[in-house]
């Protein structure tokens, strides 16, 4: 279901930058933000709930700005160890997940290129 909605998302995106309907008034866009909600949050229904909730906001009511999606991670400690690290040299990084409070994060995305 996830990749259904990536890729019409994807479509939505390649027509909307064709055609150069409006802008966003919030950094991420509010597709970027669906795509990151979508692509990183463990509940799908969380992700489209959130995700609608800031397309409600993207209006000249609302002032804009950066608004980084928030997602739910709860780690096991065995990710910190060395053997982890060790077995894993070829990471690739395309989220920062900068901390909100316990179990929350934000999240950013890296800007490295990607392979």
């Amino acid at each position: 279901m996830r990749q259904i909605l990536l890729f019409f998302l994807k479509i939505y995106q390649k027509v909307f930058t064709l055609l150069s309907f409006g802008s966003c008034r919030y950094y991420p866009t509010c597709s970027e933000y669906t795509k990151w909600q979508i692509e990183q949050n463990p509940s799908l229904i969380k992700a489209l709930f959130f995700s609608v909730l800031r397309i409600l906001r993207c209006n000249q009511f609302f002032k804009g700005g950066i608004d980084y999606p928030v997602v739910i991670k709860k780690f096991e400690k065995s990710l910190l160890k060395r053997d982890y690290m060790s077995k894993n040299k070829d990471i690739s990084i395309k989220y920062w997940l900068v901390p909100k409070s316990r179990d929350k994060f934000y999240l950013i995305k890296s800007f490295k290129k990607e392979k």
